[in-house]
């Protein structure tokens, strides 16, 4: 178990009595008479204590041969960035294999790509999970796919392949041996409604969805984005695929994602990168009252999460053309990149965030900055063109990037939570207003303090 979040038997079954919210997502509850494991809100009446024993994830529960409660569906639980644990390896492991790692590759080129050996992965989830990582895979996929039959109006093979099994007859077999039900069976249970290819989203409140538009509104690039009044809109390309998606709020709890994607194998890499880009796992309770003991405390502002964009490279984009000038000036240059090298959306109604090679064929004249900082963008273009996934950190041996450009990329392009802007502008004139404080005093939410002294400038 994680230590930083455990929680005693004791507490856990406090909450449970009590319902309290916001512990969903913290633990989850399961019943040892009826084999099932449910939130800790779920509404159906209380098991006797000595029924029940408590999991901190519920691929736990799962291995431990309980099935998810169809009532409180565990898998819409809010997702919380505590039980990742403190190991950034662990938490890239995790991202990776919801993204569909071992489905499209093996364990040793997962372990491969994080760097360790396959042996090494296998004791960290053993250690933190208590499960082997294809075990983990494997809940997750069906987890995935128990949401969908709920959600949305994919047909069951477009599920089954959504959630990375090759068959339907393979999806089944594994659906109907960890649930007890066939996924025909949950569909016909809970009849989906409303318009097909809709994803909802959990989060644990608060969210200021107002602040996250206004900050995405006055940086959108026309054709690839668009924000109104309540939704935020754009196109993205993803693993060879292109797809538009629309987000906007549902309920207090989550979010309605509607969308379209050339190939269906790829939406669990999708529903990751949305929860990236709208910071939907953050415990932002727990962050916040970390922020209101520092001396930032007067300037936070409940619910303000990391608005990120769709990846480093257009964070690496951005930050480039925003260096040393206005944000509305930056757009503006971004708006001419997008019109000159933006190819056309598939359907026709907007344009795609240009790729390196766009860039590296261009000379990008039109976009009429001085030849050191077009130098800069190809150099920028060619490294990413070699090496798509090459870490922010190493940009610095580029020439034209330095701290303030791969801060930034890794503040919106990975949406870590430890990126404290200390010398941008707008971050030193809201300092100036504050008792003097230590950089370190902000760890490990100083992602969330650079928003907040952001904020403060509006």
């Amino acid at each position: 178990m994680i230590d930083a979040i455990e929680l005693t038997p004791n507490q856990c079954q406090r909450a449970r009595a009590s319902r309290d919210s916001r512990f969903d997502g913290r633990f989850f509850v399961a019943v040892k008479t009826t084999k099932i494991f449910c939130r800790p809100i779920c509404p159906a009446p209380a098991a006797l204590e000595r029924n029940v024993e408590y999991f901190y994830h519920a691929a736990q529960a799962s291995a431990a041969g309980y099935r998810p409660c169809i009532r409180c569906r565990p898998e819409s639980a809010p997702g919380s960035w505590a039980w990742l644990g403190t190991g950034t390896t662990l938490q890239r492991a995790l991202l990776l294999i919801q993204q569909g790692a071992l489905q499209t590759g093996t364990l040793a080129q997962l372990a491969a790509r994080l760097g360790i050996s396959d042996r090494y992965l296998r004791q960290l989830f053993r250690r933190h999970l208590g499960l082997p990582p294809k075990q983990y895979a494997l809940h997750h996929q069906l987890m995935f796919a128990k949401q969908l039959l709920h959600n949305s109006n994919l047909s069951i093979s477009d599920i089954g392949l959504a959630s990375g099994f090759n068959s339907v007859r393979r999806f089944n077999d594994a659906f109907q041996k960890m649930l007890r039900l066939t996924p025909s069976q949950l569909r016909h249970q809970n009849a989906p409604s409303g318009v097909a290819r809709e994803l909802t989203l959990p989060f644990r409140p608060p969210l200021d969805w107002p602040h996250l538009l206004a900050f995405y509104r006055l940086r959108a690039v026309a054709g690839v984005e668009q924000v109104g009044a309540r939704h935020y809109q754009r196109t993205f390309r993803l693993n060879d695929c292109n797809g538009w998606l629309r987000v906007e709020p549902a309920s207090p709890t989550t979010l309605r994602m509607t969308f379209q994607l050339e190939d269906m194998t790829q939406l669990r890499h999708l529903v990751s990168q949305v929860r990236r880009m709208f910071d939907l796992d953050a415990d932002l309770a727990t962050i916040e009252r970390h922020l209101l003991t520092t001396p930032l405390g007067p300037l936070v502002r409940p619910g303000l999460r990391i608005p990120g964009v769709w990846n480093c490279w257009e964070a690496g984009i951005r930050a480039i053309l925003g260096q040393q000038i206005s944000v509305r000036a930056a757009i503006t240059l971004l708006n001419r990149l997008i019109e000159q090298l933006g190819s056309p959306s598939p359907d026709g109604t907007g344009r795609l965030f240009p790729e390196p090679a766009a860039l590296l064929a261009s000379d990008l004249l039109f976009l009429g900055m001085p030849a050191s900082r077009r130098a800069t963008l190809h150099t920028f273009a060619e490294a990413l063109a070699a090496e798509p996934d090459r870490p922010p950190d190493s940009w610095i041996s580029l020439k034209g990037i330095g701290p303030w450009t791969i801060q930034y990329a890794k503040l919106r392009g990975l949406s870590e939570p430890d990126c404290f802007l200390a010398t941008d502008l707008v971050v030193r004139k809201a300092l100036q207003l504050l008792p003097p404080l230590e950089v370190a005093e902000l760890s490990p939410w100083g992602s969330y303090a650079t928003f907040q002294c952001w904020n403060s400038s509006l």
